[in-house]
């Protein structure tokens, strides 16, 4: 049996126009320094959580801030909520260090993102 359990959301995606103008500001919100740095993401822990940054070349077609439920299983995960209506966005994919994501809509068009750390 595969776990399909979600471990909630751990972390948050924005895409931006413009990285360099956006880093400060997201570095003075969360009150720490960015704990990662390039040219195609920036990322910050805050609270136990995830907050990355994302330029037009790396976020994908992102319009708006998504939410990442971070999950033991994203096929299975990605499976069940197709089943239930959602419509894949973005197919599983390594992103780097063993982790996977993939993204779906909800039924009225909403962004959710899965992760998966191997």
């Amino acid at each position: 049996m595969t776990d399909s359990s979600t471990e909630g959301i751990k972390t948050v995606l924005h895409p931006v126009s413009d990285l360099a103008a956006a880093k400060p500001v997201y570095a003075a919100l969360l009150g720490v320094e960015p704990m990662a740095d390039t040219p195609y993401y920036v990322g910050f822990e805050a609270a136990g959580q995830q907050i990355g940054l994302l330029p037009p070349d790396s976020h994908q077609g992102m319009t708006t801030p998504v939410a990442f439920w971070h999950v033991a299983d994203l096929e299975a995960k990605l499976a069940e909520v197709t089943a239930a209506g959602a419509k894949v966005k973005q197919t599983p994919h390594d992103v780097g260090g063993g982790r996977v994501v993939a993204s779906f809509t909800d039924p009225d068009g909403n962004e959710l993102g899965l992760i998966q750390d191997k």
